[in-house]
């Protein structure tokens, strides 16, 4: 004869109070306090944000900027303005007292531009790796200090393995560069999330030989730095910027591909000037018209009853010579920020093939 099945009696809801609390409160003995909480307990803030220098990127992002404590990865083309945007961010966070740091693999950093861009070189720590190892390790180093608020890497791509680096030239190594990174970001993105360093990877783009259907553009590293993101920008340069014959900027473009904090798929287009950086009055003009700010008629520009320019370079003139409308529009710019972000949301053409690309790489790709 079977055994009759017994019934256990469920534990009330006040000794599944007291056993949780007691593993809480062992948990927090053996790893210490605030290793584990309540999402909604006091400690867990928001996530704050540095600035990037783009209005426009700025109200794209959803959260006024980069977040801090967590890795963003910057890629696109030669010459689109992948380094200017991560000194932008260095500056806007300089402004506020932060400390930054510079890991400059491809060894090709202009200070003097850097410092039209409003870099504190001062202030600005530098490093000059001879390998991908010895330049992730002082990435891990300075994060774990718990003493900087931004770091960028410029660039993945130059991150070049020492055993490539020993080999002869033509060695075959399959997947050496792909393993640096994926082992590299294992190890700090813990680190990062809790000394709330932002860490800026910039990275290139490559193509992938064959493909048929989709984007053939991929970046460099594998696909370690794709998951570990948590804001991926893709830029681009779209065309130029001239007065009569000089070009004197680029117009670029760029895509929040990734973003783990807030919608992502906006599209935001800046003008960025040879020896200025990011235009800050071009942006202003441009959300302004958009957000029904700043009023438009043929080529005349116009806010409220004044007239501000005729054609975009001279409104932009106009404004930087009249700092205090600037600010004005600035101001009413931020206040209907929703309502351009809504704006921002990529057309099918922009967003075609971002899911490939994360798709379709295996991890041995380099």
């Amino acid at each position: 004869m079977a055994t009759p099945l017994r019934v256990v009696e469920k534990e009330s809801m006040e000794d599944k109070t007291k056993a949780l609390d007691a593993a809480l409160g062992q948990i927090e003995r053996a790893f210490g306090k605030g290793s584990i909480m309540r999402l909604g307990d006091d400690q867990a803030v928001e996530v704050a944000s540095i600035s990037t220098g783009s209005l426009g990127l700025d109200i794209g992002l959803g959260l006024g900027g980069v977040p801090r404590g967590r890795v963003v990865e910057i890629y696109g083309p030669e010459s689109s303005g992948k380094t200017t945007l991560a000194l932008h961010v260095i500056a806007e966070s300089q402004k506020d007292g932060g400390t930054c740091a510079f890991v400059d693999a491809e060894h090709a950093l202009d200070p003097t531009y850097a410092r039209k861009l409003g870099v504190n070189l001062d202030d600005l720590l530098i490093s000059q790796p001879d390998t991908g190892e010895q330049a992730l390790e002082i990435v891990d180093t300075l994060v774990r200090s718990g003493a900087l608020d931004v770091l960028v890497v410029d660039s993945v791509a130059a991150l070049v393995p020492r055993a490539e680096l020993e080999g002869e030239m033509g060695d075959s190594l399959p997947g050496l560069h792909a393993r640096l990174m994926s082992q590299a970001l294992r190890k700090l993105t813990g680190s990062i999330s809790k000394s709330d360093t932002t860490v800026i990877f910039i990275n290139q783009i490559r193509h992938k030989i064959g493909v048929m259907f989709g984007s053939p553009e991929t970046t460099t590293g594998g696909n370690a730095l794709k998951f570990y993101a948590s804001v991926r920008l893709d830029i681009r340069r779209i065309g130029s910027i001239k007065e009569r014959d000089e070009v004197v900027g680029n117009q670029t473009k760029v895509k929040v591909v990734k973003n783990k904090l807030a919608p992502p798929f906006k599209v935001v287009e800046f003008d960025i000037m040879y020896g200025e950086g990011i235009s800050k009055m071009g942006e202003l003009i441009d959300l302004g018209v958009q957000a029904g700010i700043v009023d438009k008629a043929g080529s005349w520009f116009s806010y409220g009853d004044e007239r501000i320019g005729q054609g975009r370079e001279n409104s932009k003139t106009f404004l930087r010579e009249h700092p205090e409308m600037a600010a004005d529009i600035e101001n009413r710019i931020r206040a209907n920020a929703g309502l351009i972000s809504e704006a921002m949301l990529g057309s099918p053409e922009d967003l075609a093939g971002e899911e490939v690309d994360d798709a379709d790489i295996t991890e041995g790709d380099d």
